[in-house]
């Protein structure tokens, strides 16, 4: 059988193809997210059309309750679907029912009346402290320029030994470590601020950088610079965290990002207190930051289980 046997009328068929071209052409939304939704779609209306033993219509959308898309999710659940690909699921269909009401053709309001499932807490992947001082050593970085080693190499600095923001770290300005501080005055989300202790490997690093550098660095100016002379992307110093990964044998997990994680649980696991980590991160609430002492709890078991005699 073919598709539109299946789910749906021709009518509703085009309106789902509709905004699909729409989420491409005006919201630019990545293959993966179209490819996603064009199926989460699919199978709901496929759903439909048995749970109402009709190919669905645009009257059948029309008159959706909240009850019908918690079958449906009930129906994925029991399929095997997680809570990640529900959640994902049900913005998509969102996105669809918002597309079809601003038309007059239906109603979103069942749709956000359902709650998304709820999410599971994953575990942040730190690396070990020998792989985080390998990431941040200038020798081990990549490029072929000198002042771009160490531009790299104090990037990755910044966000392991302050625990910065990728964002944080590139807003930097020369200002900012004039008369070479003790410590950063860091602009967070939400335009929170706070203080941050800058170690001594940290702030070389920045000086080496800044001494090699070949651009004329403004006070009030981005710090760090692309190799044309402009502001340096977050891509930049991902695509380079990728090409490290694969020089030194590290996991996939193993991101910029990753990094503020490493920070956070290296200080953790060396006796520092939840309350002056959550201040250091910038997190607006204690239970962000408790999500370390999984980590930390997790290490101390997996050393148990490999050293223990009797484990």
């Amino acid at each position: 059988m073919t598709e539109l046997l299946i789910i749906a009328d021709p009518a509703l068929m085009a309106e789902r193809q509709g905004w699909l071209e729409a989420l491409a052409g005006e919201r630019r939304l990545s293959d993966n997210t179209l490819e996603a939704y064009e199926r989460d779609t699919r199978q709901f209306l496929a759903f439909l059309t048995g749970h109402i033993a009709a190919p669905a219509r645009l009257k059948d959308i029309e008159a959706l309750r909240p009850a019908d898309l918690r079958g449906f999710l009930a129906a994925r659940r029991r399929d095997g679907a997680g809570a990640r690909t529900l959640g994902r699921g049900l913005a998509g269909l969102r996105s669809f029912l918002r597309h079809l009401e601003r038309k007059g053709l239906a109603n979103a309001a069942g749709a956000t009346a359902v709650r998304s499932p709820k999410q599971p807490k994953s575990l942040p992947k730190p690396l070990s402290d020998r792989q985080a001082i390998a990431v941040v050593d200038a020798h081990e970085q990549l490029a072929e320029e000198p002042w771009i080693r160490v531009r790299n190499a104090a990037v990755l600095a910044l966000l392991y030994g302050c625990g910065l923001r990728i964002s944080e770290a590139l807003s930097l300005t020369p200002a900012d470590f004039a008369g070479s501080p003790a410590s950063l005055r860091i602009t967070g989300k939400g335009g929170k601020t706070r203080i941050v202790p800058l170690i001594t490997p940290a702030r070389t690093g920045v000086e080496d950088y800044i001494e090699l550098c070949p651009y004329q660095l403004g006070e009030d100016r981005p710090l760090f610079r692309g190799a044309r002379g402009g502001p340096l992307q977050p891509a930049i110093i991902q695509r380079e965290m990728q090409k490290l990964r694969g020089a030194l044998g590290l996991p996939d997990s193993a991101t910029p990002h990753a990094l503020r994680h490493s920070f956070a649980t290296h200080l953790l696991a060396g006796g520092g207190d939840l309350r002056t980590i959550q201040e250091l991160l910038g997190h607006a609430s204690l239970s962000t930051t408790q999500v370390y002492t999984g980590v930390d709890s997790a290490r101390l078991l997996e050393i148990y289980d490999r050293a223990h005699p009797r484990a």
